[in-house]
């Protein structure tokens, strides 16, 4: 395994508000707070599966 990992840039499109909880807690897993914040994850399989669970609410793009 390589030392640097690929990285993610992950922006939350639409409002968590009246969402399933485990969908809130994968949004807040990934860092985001509020609605068009990006942040910048690692590309790993714990974060790819997050965003397969909520990938109707993020956009995201390599970094």
């Amino acid at each position: 395994m390589s030392s640097k990992q690929g990285q993610l840039k992950v922006t939350l499109t639409r409002s968590k508000y009246g969402r399933q909880l485990k969908h809130r807690q994968c949004v807040a897993g990934l860092g985001l707070r509020r609605m068009w914040q990006t942040v910048t994850v690692a590309d790993t399989p714990e974060n790819r599966g997050m965003i397969n669970k909520i990938n109707y609410m993020v956009r995201v793009e390599e970094a």
